[in-house]
């Protein structure tokens, strides 16, 4: 199970430049990333090098940030991988509220982050169908 920071942003020019020009200040690594967003506020969710460090120099930067469980799935990069994942998630009555894609630099391998209500026993269920996580 991985930690992921959620950063509360305002929809403004240069705020995601101010987000990770001080994690690369920090040597905060982004692994991973997807930002939604809305009219004045979007929400920015990343997979970083160090998720504590991250949270607290971006809190300490006045930025609205909370650490979150993921589950990081690696995958094949090929055709169906992310059906065959959602397919076993659904036949297992687990509902996914998101996910975004990332990269396993070891191996070489995408990797599906996703959240889920609780990843813990999503994460058991996983590896007994024969997923790997990260």
């Amino acid at each position: 199970m991985l930690k992921q920071v959620s950063i509360y942003a305002e929809n403004v020019k240069g705020k995601m430049l101010e987000i990770t020009s001080i994690l690369a200040k920090e040597d905060i690594n982004i692994l991973g990333s997807v930002t939604n967003d809305s009219a004045e506020y979007g929400i920015v969710r990343m997979v970083v090098s160090d998720p504590e460090k991250a949270c607290k120099v971006l809190s300490g930067h006045h930025i609205i940030c909370k650490l979150t469980d993921v589950l990081a799935v690696e995958v094949k990069d090929e055709v169906g991988n992310l059906n065959m994942l959602l397919q076993a998630l659904n036949d297992a009555n687990i509902n996914v509220d998101y996910l975004y894609l990332s990269y396993n630099r070891e191996s070489g391998c995408p990797i599906m982050v996703l959240h889920t209500s609780d990843a813990g026993e999503v994460e058991n269920s996983l590896r007994s169908k024969g997923f790997s996580l990260c």
